[in-house]
């Protein structure tokens, strides 16, 4: 990289620590990119527009964006027992949704699409209502009756209880069961138009970076919880301890045929358009 790129990435705990050594400069000959944090439909938004240079996405907004993005094998978020849950302020069963208004944190969102192909399979026929709000907003929306079910993700999984809520399902248990792949969730994506050369020295940073926080975990503490709100110490870390593993390391081949296997789903069913197989594929490569 001649010049320092853009790059935007949500405040979320996983983010912050696998971005904190190059955004901070601890990364000897890495330019610092010029940095946004914000919430990930505010950034699947700008990826579909055209915004920063680098972007951290849901999986589901791949397909709208592939013809000026790139996706890079390192950096995101993909996982086994870390999907997102739907749940109910009662317990009760699937086919009570009928009719029912579910909350989600935005319709570009992965969580809402793994809840779309789910429901085409356990809930034929069924009809549900969605409504969009801010993910603080969903789970006391559910406690408080305003919606019938939300459906969360990230540290929701640690603390849904503490709101005296259920689990429905587990939508990235269901997707495991059913595939035995791991959970595409996030993405990072780089601008096409900055070139072969700088995209792989983009993914080698983003490497980097990922290497230099586990390698000194105390190093980002500070970051990570500036921008975690409420969150508490110990969910920060399970947070990170879980969305943070070998696939934000490097996608793998395991980790590309289960974003391949997302995609296709989402085409075949209607929800998204179909991906080329080659829109996939990195133009470089970076240990």
């Amino acid at each position: 990289m001649a010049s320092p790129v853009s790059l935007a990435h949500s405040p979320c705990p996983n983010d912050t620590f696998v971005f904190h050594a190059w955004t901070a400069g601890l990364l000897p000959g890495r330019p610092v990119p010029a940095v946004t944090i914000a919430d990930i439909d505010v950034t699947n938004k700008a990826a579909v527009r055209g915004g920063s240079d680098v972007l951290k996405i849901s999986y589901a907004a791949l397909p709208y964006v592939l013809d000026r993005y790139e996706l890079l094998p390192a950096g995101g978020a993909l996982g086994h027992g870390c999907g997102p849950l739907l749940l109910t302020r009662l317990p009760c069963a699937p086919e009570a949704l009928e009719g029912r208004v579910v909350a989600i944190p935005t319709e570009l969102s992965t969580a809402y699409l793994l809840f779309r192909l789910w429901a085409e399979r356990a809930l034929p026929g069924v009809k549900v209502r969605t409504t969009v709000l801010p993910f603080d907003r969903i789970m006391p929306a559910v406690r408080d009756g305003e919606v019938d079910a939300g459906l969360v993700i990230h540290e929701a999984r640690f603390t849904f209880h503490e709101y005296g809520l259920h689990r429905l399902v587990d939508l990235g248990e269901a997707w495991e069961e059913r595939t035995g792949m791991p959970i595409p969730l996030g993405a990072i994506v780089a601008r096409r138009s900055l070139g072969a050369g700088a995209v792989s020295e983009v993914t080698a940073a983003v490497r980097e970076s990922v290497r230099h926080a586990w390698a000194d975990p105390a190093a980002s503490r500070d970051h990570v919880r500036s921008h975690a709100q409420e969150m508490a110490p110990d969910v920060q870390r399970r947070h990170i301890d879980l969305y943070v593993n070998r696939y934000t390391e490097d996608l793998g081949p395991q980790g590309y045929v289960a974003v391949r296997t997302l995609l296709d789903e989402a085409a075949g069913a209607g929800i998204a358009p179909a991906v080329p197989a080659e829109a996939l594929e990195p133009s470089g490569s970076a240990g």
